[in-house]
């Protein structure tokens, strides 16, 4: 299986931004294919943004406009740029692996 590990999550306030990392040990066994969700304490698992090579992206309507999700092919990397944060995008944030691969998650927090 592919290893799948989720960094840059943090507590800041309402507005600010943060960029999320997620490494895979090879992206090609995620046929290229890389997903973020999140999900709050005790909520369901709720689907973010995806990515598919070479350019093709999806966003959740609660995000769009202001996460951007893109790749680095040669750092078997994907990330999420999350700006203008409010605290309803408070949770523990997912990666996905197409195939059924998900990370541990990092937590995000944003007060108001």
């Amino acid at each position: 299986q592919v290893a799948v590990a989720e960094s840059g999550g943090d507590s800041v306030q309402a507005g600010g931004s943060l960029r999320l990392s997620c490494v895979v040990s090879r992206f090609s066994f995620c046929r290229y294919d890389m997903r973020w969700y999140r999900q709050r304490p005790g909520g369901e698992r709720q689907f973010v943004s995806r990515f598919i090579a070479p350019t093709t992206t999806t966003y959740a309507d609660s995000v769009k406009g202001r996460f951007i999700i893109s790749e680095d092919m040669a750092k078997n990397t994907i990330y999420l740029q999350m700006n203008n944060l409010n605290p309803e995008d408070t949770a523990m944030y997912l990666c996905y692996c197409r195939g059924g691969n998900w990370g541990q998650g990092t937590q995000v927090t944003i007060s108001s």
